[in-house]
């Protein structure tokens, strides 16, 4: 953390009252809902009003309840699922809001902005940043994501009442064995890391050297001399449609699923570097059936070990190796608690994996796989590394876009090619 980003007693004070009166009421309005709706429908208002509340609380609140979604291996199904349902909806910055954003990045003088004409009206808006259509002097059209004004400081001042509270937790004998201070770590290191802009820029430029063999990827290009603090500016792709099948024939569908899962091997196995966020807001075809990816915010650097680690398990779970699948996942926890039942583990990991033994190929399925897995992992209270759990949450959120493609893509069978590179390099 910055030390201009360290929030003062004052202002965390202020924004814990803030976050009090915000659950307060939101508390109040489950209770009415749960009176209301009887007993059989607790747990739909529950998911319901939770998703409210984290909307409430701020984009925080909302991005760490997105990620949280999908840590089975930390938290039950049930509250799971509930978190799913979160998007991020946030409406747009006003104009006020975008000249202060614009007037932090370049200063006050409009002269001095680097945009001979700029779209005040936003393209795409989310709760950290939203992005504006300009043109530059040189007469390029380009893509500006401008940070949301005070939205540093906000989030720093959560994270710092979140530790405190998740301190405050692991010393009651109830919660003990709750790893909350370890979940608001995980949080913070993955959230906090989207205010950066200047590292999106770097990330953007590494992904495109990165995946430049590919003539299937696309990535916007960093424009860094015109950008500024707060404000990244990149190419401006168009024109861009959605990634969904729609008229694509069954040989087009096929073509692009499998160039899709080339460039995110390459990324898993290969490289280290990857693109955790590929939901249907930052994948997206254009007219040629070049997958063009937006958005590198949540982008991470696997180190050589964890990879490599990954590699390993991916590699033993295509091949039906059981046993050392199970061995991979030991070797890559963040945490083995004390007098865990390690047989019975092993012994789960390994009916997990010869379950999907032998299956034609199209017919595994990620998502009930690592739902196993990582159920495996909380009840014995074995947690994964971030690293590891972050490239299968970029897997998972792919698997259902790409099933809408070609649902007997085979996915284990796809990735031997880039293992085999990877693992013997």
């Amino acid at each position: 953390m910055k030390p201009t980003d360290a929030p003062g007693r004052a202002a965390l004070a202020g924004r814990l009252a803030t976050l009090a009166a915000v659950t307060g009421r939101h508390a109040a309005a489950a209770a009415f809902d749960a009176v209301r709706a009887g007993p059989g429908a607790l747990p739909e208002v529950a998911g319901r009003r939770t998703a409210l509340l984290l909307y409430g609380l701020g984009p925080t609140f909302v991005k760490g309840g997105q990620l949280l979604s999908t840590r089975t291996d930390l938290l039950p199904p049930r509250v799971c699922g509930a978190l799913g349902r979160l998007h991020d909806r946030v409406a747009p910055m006003t104009r006020a809001q975008t000249a202060d954003a614009l007037a932090r990045a370049y200063g006050p003088d409009r002269d001095h902005w680097p945009f001979t004409a700029f779209d005040w009206t936003a393209t795409a808006s989310g709760s950290i940043a939203c992005v504006h259509r300009a043109r530059l002097a040189d007469g390029r059209c380009v893509a500006v994501k401008l940070r949301r004004p005070g939205i540093r400081r906000r989030m720093h001042a959560d994270f710092a009442l979140l530790r405190a509270g998740a301190q405050l937790m692991q010393r009651l004998p109830p919660l003990r064995k709750v790893p909350a201070l370890r979940i608001v770590e995980e949080l913070g290191g993955a959230v906090l890391g989207q205010l950066d802009l200047e590292r999106e820029a770097r990330s953007l430029a590494a992904l495109r050297t990165n995946l430049a063999g590919l003539p299937y990827f696309r990535l916007p290009a960093p424009v860094p001399e015109a950008s500024g603090p707060g404000a990244l500016v990149m190419d401006f792709i168009e024109p861009l449609e959605r990634f969904r099948a729609g008229s694509l024939d069954r040989e087009q569908r096929r073509r692009i699923v499998r160039n899709v899962l080339q460039g995110v091997y390459r990324m898993l196995f290969i490289d280290g570097l990857v693109h955790c966020d590929m939901h249907p807001g930052n994948l997206y075809l254009n007219p040629d059936g070049v997958v063009v990816l937006l958005d590198a915010g949540f982008v991470i650097q696997l180190e050589p070990q964890v990879r490599r680690l990954f590699a390993e398990f991916f590699m033993n779970m295509s091949l039906g190796r059981a046993a050392e699948c199970a061995d991979v996942v030991l070797r890559s926890a963040e945490h083995i608690p004390p007098g865990v039942d390690l047989s019975a583990f092993r012994s789960g990991i390994e009916s997990l994996v010869a379950a999907t033994t032998g299956r034609q190929a199209g017919e595994f399925r990620l998502a009930p796989f690592a739902t196993r897995l990582f159920d495996l992992q909380r009840r014995s209270g074995i947690a994964a590394a971030p690293a590891f759990v972050f490239p299968l949450m970029s897997l998972l959120v792919l698997e259902g876009m790409i099933n809408e493609f070609d649902v007997d893509v085979d996915f284990q069978g796809e990735a031997i090619p880039t293992l085999l590179t990877a693992l013997n390099t």
